[in-house]
């Protein structure tokens, strides 16, 4: 592909845009995060009879509900403002 032609199929990327850059990070990182608080239930399962190990997955699937709630707060907080 030459120059011309990639430029030309590149040319009006990024002109619209649904929400600001920071929502729309907070909105991946939220998919993202949800995305991996389903498995943790799967991860604690595969730990059974390995304490040290189940423990770290109850931690981390806490610590990630805390993420998720926060993020979600912050998020309706941009809604309910008028910034998203």
């Amino acid at each position: 592909m030459s120059l011309e032609t990639y430029q030309k199929e590149v040319q009006h990327l990024g002109e619209s845009k649904g929400v600001k850059d920071h929502d729309h990070d907070l909105v991946h990182d939220l998919s993202r995060r949800l995305d991996a608080l389903w498995r943790y239930d799967q991860y604690i399962a595969n730990a059974e009879g390995h304490e040290s190990v189940k423990s770290f997955w109850i931690r981390v699937k806490q610590q990630e509900q805390e993420n998720i709630a926060e993020l979600k707060k912050l998020l309706s907080e941009h809604i309910k403002v008028g910034d998203f």
